[in-house]
């Protein structure tokens, strides 16, 4: 969600009665800092910041993080322990976002209070199992909280995971295509536009797999692929390509990063309305089970 969870997607979130995230990964110190006022100027509830855990300057953030006393940080890759160590003293609740039952499990020897298990279906960087086969499993090794990330877009996806063990969801894609989303609104249309098959992962090479909607520039990577062009250049051929997207709105040459639940977005509401419908929707589908189980 870099490019997209700034403040106006965040503080709706949390105001709506969900928890927003800032996607920092692509922030220096004082974009950082300049992020969470923001925020905080929309919002008076909680919310967290996503970071990589293997940024260069992961001290300089953290200590932005402390300092503006944020609830929670999500981190993936790298060493979360680092994270952990400066985190938990100031109480600030530490959910790593892992691909992996062992991850899982690692996550929480470590000292993690909650862990995120997200599955291929997401958008944006990805794992190899899919998020019903992860979460269940993961759910019987660790005893912490779960958030369940990946093919969660509807009340129907709440629900599925709330049965599977999950105690939360972490929802990406579907956000993008809300009115408070500050991203370019041809990446929004290529979204509302994209069926259940059009997204592709790629980055296989580079060792940083990514699924994004097909467009020019994902096909013209995945050629790349085939060839077994170097590392390198397949990492120089996408840099800033989600900021073309996103940004400037070349929903073709750049990267729209995207799950696969985009085949169910028809529309463009408002965070309130979406949550509202998704909470209501998934109290709905667990009546009715309860009902089938229990007639």
């Amino acid at each position: 969600m870099a490019w997209v969870s700034f403040a106006p997607l965040v503080a709706a979130v949390s105001n709506a009665g969900g928890f927003g995230i800032i996607g920092g990964t692509i922030l220096d110190e004082e974009s950082l800092k300049n992020e969470i006022r923001k925020t905080k100027g929309l919002t008076d509830k909680p919310f967290g910041v996503n970071i990589l855990s293997k940024s260069p300057i992961l001290d300089s953030l953290l200590d932005v993080i402390v300092a503006e006393k944020i609830a929670a940080v999500t981190y993936g890759l790298g060493n979360p322990r680092i994270i952990m160590e400066r985190m938990k003293p100031h109480g600030i609740i530490c959910m790593p976002v892992v691909p992996s039952v062992a991850t899982a499990i690692r996550a929480e020897q470590d000292g993690a209070d909650a862990v995120i298990v997200e599955g291929l279906e997401a958008g944006g960087h990805v794992g190899k199992m899919t998020t019903f086969a992860l979460l269940p499993q993961a759910r019987d090794r660790v005893k912490i909280p779960i958030a369940a990330a990946g093919g969660v877009g509807d009340g129907r996806g709440i629900a599925a995971a709330l049965i599977l063990g999950a105690d939360g969801v972490q929802i990406g894609t579907r956000f993008i295509c809300t009115q408070e989303c500050p991203v370019h609104i041809n990446a929004k249309k290529a979204i509302l536009k994209a069926k259940a098959e059009d997204t592709l992962v790629t980055g296989n090479i580079t060792g940083m797999p990514v699924r994004a909607l097909k467009n020019k520039f994902t096909e013209a990577y995945a050629a790349m692929e085939e060839i077994k062009k170097p590392p390198l250049e397949m990492a120089l051929f996408g840099a800033g390509k989600m900021y073309k997207a996103f940004v400037e709105g070349d929903a073709e040459d750049g990267s729209v990063m995207a799950g696969q639940i985009c085949g169910m977005i028809e529309d463009i509401p408002t965070v309130s309305d979406l949550i509202e419908k998704m909470v209501k929707e998934a109290e709905s589908v667990l009546s009715e089970v309860q009902r089938k189980i229990f007639p």
